[in-house]
């Protein structure tokens, strides 16, 4: 907790909290103190202070993470989809929480795959545009490979039968009125 604060008025670190309540969606506390020398109230906020997290480049060169430069990315892959900027914003959020749980040091690598995890399920045609600038494609055959690799892992899979096994009893499982046995 916040010692004494010093009073905008006059200057003294003697005060008193009056108040405290939780602000910005619980992110901060609002505390309402009064200077014990001249009486002024004024409001103050505690943060939890975020410890940056780098991004190390594949030159090897560490820059401080910038959401950003996300927001930026989707933004450009998502030109013309029906993305709004709230779920753009939603998104680079939702990136940035997963890279914090990789550590301080993060890989640009781990950056790109993890936009791409979360833009497949936003929007397909904007994970393929970032997949093309991402991954560097070079002709349509990489378009196509992404897009059925994109198919595939959505789409359920069909046409299978189940396996017949037998039951204890010596009844098949799986084919319908046939019986085993002597």
């Amino acid at each position: 907790m916040v010692g004494a604060v010093r009073c905008p008025q006059c200057s003294s670190m003697d005060d008193k909290v009056v108040d405290s309540r939780s602000a910005e969606e619980g992110l901060a506390i609002r505390r309402r103190r009064e200077c014990l020398s001249c009486g002024q109230r004024y409001t103050t906020y505690e943060r939890l202070e975020e410890i940056p997290f780098v991004i190390v480049k594949r030159s090897g060169q560490r820059e401080p993470f910038d959401r950003s430069k996300v927001t930026t990315g989707v933004m450009a892959a998502a030109k013309n989809r029906p993305v709004t900027p709230a779920q753009m914003d939603e998104l680079a959020a939702d990136v940035e929480e997963a890279l914090r749980l990789i550590g301080h040091d993060v890989s640009s690598q781990q950056v790109g795959l993890t936009v791409l995890d979360h833009l497949r399920a936003l929007d397909e045609v904007a994970y393929l545009r970032f997949a093309s600038v991402y991954k560097g494609f070079s002709g349509a055959l990489d378009f196509e490979r992404e897009a059925g690799l994109l198919t595939k892992s959505t789409e359920p899979k069909r046409g299978r039968q189940p396996a017949r096994t037998s039951a204890p009893d010596g009844d098949y499982v799986g084919g319908e009125g046939q019986r085993g046995g002597p």
